[in-house]
């Protein structure tokens, strides 16, 4: 068979079919070698085109100066706008700018409102009334007072111990001056906090001590302390500190001296008295909790006594009558 005879359909041509030889043909070995050539021949010589790079470079800098005008024109009308925040997106980010009085627009008052500013999330939340921020103590101070007596008792906690957490898992209770004693000399500031979210059987409550800007130390303690038999109204055992001074002073207190005191109440209770020495003392209740505080101009020998009213106005409470209360300082 001829070469041409080899190629034609009739002969059971392959190459122009994509099929296969048939069964039993064979094929010259020099025609395989030359369309092994052509077919690396073509392969070699096929290129993609090139990419348009100057094409795309003037599309890229015609859309960046059109963003570029599109964003100046943005700022020369935000210029003549009054009050008001603005977002820019140049190029992809976003810049914020403030809310800034215009020197023309009138200032409006701000809205007054009783209820307390609420915190930030990352701080503790406030009291339920500034009242019980005493002597002139900021939220920032009480604030940042808590803040650095947890810190300074988890530097002393030990492995395996309960850690007490962030300051933005309390609520700050109270915050006043401390008397400095013989016990524990110098003036400083106490703060008063809560869990602010933890069941009663794991809340914790955290007395701290703060002097000359820096924490001294931290009374704490864990879940609800009340006895079980006790009545509706429980003061805080280790409150006493808040109260009272050093024993080792006893009969030579410095006066005047601001004391306060802390408890929890079952929710019948919408009252509590607290009277010392021959003064009733400022009260509120505060998500289950009582504060009281007042001034002392002369030393006393009795504690705060307690009474508690239920919606009605019934005492159902008077510390005078609880067996757990020590109604002596010692």
């Amino acid at each position: 068979m001829s070469e041409e005879e080899r190629r034609s359909p009739q002969a059971g041509s392959w190459a122009g079919s994509g099929g296969t030889p048939a069964s039993g043909e064979d094929i010259d070995p020099c025609f395989e070698e030359q369309v092994r050539e052509l077919l690396a021949e073509d392969a070699y010589g096929f290129r993609p085109a090139p990419a348009p790079y100057a094409a795309v470079r003037r599309r890229g800098v015609a859309e960046r100066r059109r963003r570029v005008a599109a964003a100046g024109a943005m700022l020369v009308t935000l210029a003549a706008l009054p009050v008001g925040a603005y977002a820019v997106d140049v190029g992809g980010r976003s810049d914020t700018a403030s809310p800034r009085p215009s020197a023309g627009a009138p200032r409006s008052p701000l809205p007054v409102s009783s209820a307390p500013v609420s915190a930030p999330a990352t701080e503790p939340a406030r009291p339920a009334t500034e009242g019980q921020l005493l002597d002139g103590i900021t939220w920032a101070q009480a604030a940042d007072g808590l803040k650095k007596c947890i810190a300074y008792n988890e530097s002393f906690r030990s492995a395996g111990e309960r850690s007490l957490g962030k300051a933005a898992d309390y609520r700050i209770l109270l915050a006043m001056n401390s008397t400095g004693d013989s016990n524990a000399p110098g003036d400083g500031m106490y703060v008063v906090a809560v869990s602010k979210q933890a069941p009663a059987a794991q809340s914790i409550r955290l007395i701290c001590t703060v002097k000359d800007g820096a924490a001294t130390g931290g009374n704490t303690s864990v879940g609800n302390d009340a006895p079980e038999d006790g009545g509706p109204v429980s003061v805080d055992m280790n409150s006493g500190k808040l109260y009272q001074q050093s024993v080792i002073d006893r009969g030579h207190w410095r006066l005047p001296f601001g004391w306060a005191i802390i408890g929890t109440v079952d929710p019948k209770v919408t009252k509590v008295t607290v009277s010392y020495g021959d003064a009733t003392g400022e009260t509120v209740l505060d998500h289950g909790w009582f504060v009281a505080h007042g001034t002392l101009d002369r030393q006393v020998t009795r504690a705060p006594h307690v009474k508690g009213y239920d919606a009605a106005g019934k005492l159902v409470y008077d510390s005078d009558q609880d067996k757990y209360y020590e109604k002596t300082l010692p």
